[in-house]
């Protein structure tokens, strides 16, 4: 499998490279130190949506960088929220205006996991996993290794596209090579805590999207191959933690066992009823709602690369939910994830009591057709079906003595549906057609990507404006979890990316006049 991976790698040097291209590639040979330098000034700005000083830090940062490019900078405010970054760049006779989207906030960390801190950017000769070891940042005219890794939070979700772009706009401007688009640029400092003011955002300041041809969302990696990708929307998401009960208190299972209910056989019995042994989910009517993919999407998933063996052993994995159909298959259908369960304490800690609780929290993701508090709804009705009295604060007293078995129930308050557009909507087919031109036939077009972003939704559906998920980082970024990392090969290959969406021709703009 090793030998039919590295010949799905993604060989950029092959194809004849457009001018941008070339353009971006001289840059990175002259100014890749002082690249990898700025971003590791980013990178050290701590950035979790709540901590509102050092977001404004970050959106400050970055409103300066791109002003010094010559761009129109201004933060987009709301009281209590992180700003957004918004910008322009007016080009003579453009016929079309894209907008780059990048969000700038980053997940929480424990720094208690990670190798190194997780806001002091380490270098390293090559990925953790595979050995590598830490290294100096290199200087002006020093060597770079496309292999080499920076670690650190955001690194690769999702900075990594900010200075693809300042990289970008940098190179183009030293070879005298001009946009042929209008260029917006939208930063949310939010997303990872799933943009809960984008909505009024989008609506206090309307007027500046309203002449939006298309949206660049430079979120999510590339294929697992390590070749260049495309997707076409995003997966909708929602939660919900349920808490079962035992005993009103933790109990010692010498004088109570076998009489006492336990909390944690009674939650996995009710989380076993939920899907079946191939993990499909068997709540009533989970699948209805699902809209089938169209034609030509179906077309396009039959040339991705088969690549479950590889993903198989790269996970370590001999068995797959389903009844073996291929992961980006499974991304079409709705799932149903525990993503967290406790009861009691386990190794060291664990100790001879029936705990008088038990809890889940749940992840369902989302695909078009779904909408997550429906979803949520059967989750319930299957709960009820089961014979569990649902609650939704803690049960008194009176609830204890009455009913055999209670659950309670807390549903996340901010789920979204999934969205997506056509993959050939016409506004679409010159960034497919661009892309292509330096990666030959090595780009891979999904219809959704796995991952979930409110904007897809809001842009797609709310904006009725069409938009497409562009990817650069590397899949093996540890992107949420510790030692966050992106491969340099990686942002270069955004900087080249970047530099060909921006000076795109303007193919395909009779057919959406037409349109």
């Amino acid at each position: 499998m090793k030998k039919i991976l590295v010949l799905l790698l993604f060989p950029i040097g092959l194809f004849a490279q457009p001018k941008a291209v070339q353009a971006s590639r001289a840059w990175i040979q002259k100014e890749g130190p002082n690249i990898l330098s700025t971003y590791a000034q980013l990178l050290s700005l701590p950035n979790h949506a709540s901590d509102l000083v050092n977001i404004r830090k970050n959106a400050d940062m970055i409103k300066d960088l791109f002003a010094s490019r010559g761009f129109a900078m201004q933060l987009l405010e709301l009281d209590g929220a992180p700003p957004i970054v918004y910008g322009e760049r007016k080009v003579p006779n453009a016929q079309r205006t894209l907008c780059f989207y990048v969000h700038y906030d980053g997940q929480p960390v424990d720094p208690t996991t990670w190798k190194n801190a997780p806001f002091t950017p380490v270098l390293y000769d090559n990925a953790m996993y595979k050995g590598g070891k830490p290294i100096p940042f290199p200087k002006v005219g020093e060597p770079i290794n496309e292999d080499w890794r920076i670690y650190a939070r955001s690194a690769s979700d999702d900075k990594a596209p900010i200075i693809a772009l300042l990289a970008a706009i940098d190179a183009l401007k030293a070879s005298g090579i001009s946009y042929t688009s209008n260029i917006k640029l939208f930063f949310d400092g939010e997303e990872e805590s799933s943009s809960p003011n984008m909505k009024v955002y989008l609506e206090k300041y309307h007027t500046l999207f309203d002449d939006i041809t298309l949206w660049l969302l430079c979120d999510g990696p590339v294929f697992q191959t390590g070749d260049p990708s495309l997707k076409f929307g995003g997966r909708g998401v929602t939660d919900m933690e349920i808490t079962v009960y035992g005993a009103s208190r933790p109990l010692h299972s010498g004088h109570y066992g076998n009489y006492a209910p336990d909390p944690g056989f009674m939650l996995s019995q009710l989380l076993a009823s939920m899907k079946d042994a191939n993990g499909r989910v068997v709540i009533d009517g989970y699948y209805d709602s699902v809209e089938p993919i169209s034609a030509f999407e179906r077309e396009q998933l039959k040339k991705v690369p088969n690549i479950e063996a590889y993903l198989k052993e790269d996970l370590q994995i001999d068995f797959t939910e389903g009844s073996g159909e291929p992961l980006f298959e499974r991304l079409l259908l709705p799932s149903l994830t525990v993503k967290g369960l406790y009861s009691g304490n386990v190794g060291k800690l664990a100790r001879n009591v029936i705990p008088n609780s038990a809890v889940a929290a749940l992840s369902l993701r989302l695909v078009k057709g779904n909408d997550p508090e429906k979803m949520l709804d059967l989750v319930e009705a299957h709960i009820r079906k089961q014979g569990w009295h649902i609650v939704y604060q803690e049960p008194d007293k009176e609830t204890r003595m009455k009913y055999p078995k209670i659950v309670k129930v807390e549903r996340e308050k901010f789920g979204f549906p999934a969205a997506k557009v056509s993959m050939d909507h016409p506004a679409i087919l010159p960034v497919i057609e661009s892309v292509r031109s330096f990666t030959g036939d090595k780009l891979v077009l999904l219809p959704s990507e796995g991952g979930s972003n409110g904007i897809f939704t809001l842009i797609f559906d709310g904006l009725k404006k069409p938009g497409i998920s562009v990817n650069m980082v590397n899949h093996d970024n540890n992107q949420h979890a510790e030692d966050e990392n992106v491969r340099i090969g990686n942002i270069w290959y955004g900087v080249d990316l970047m530099s060909v969406l921006m000076t795109m021709p303007p193919q395909g703009l009779e057919k959406i006049k037409k349109k």
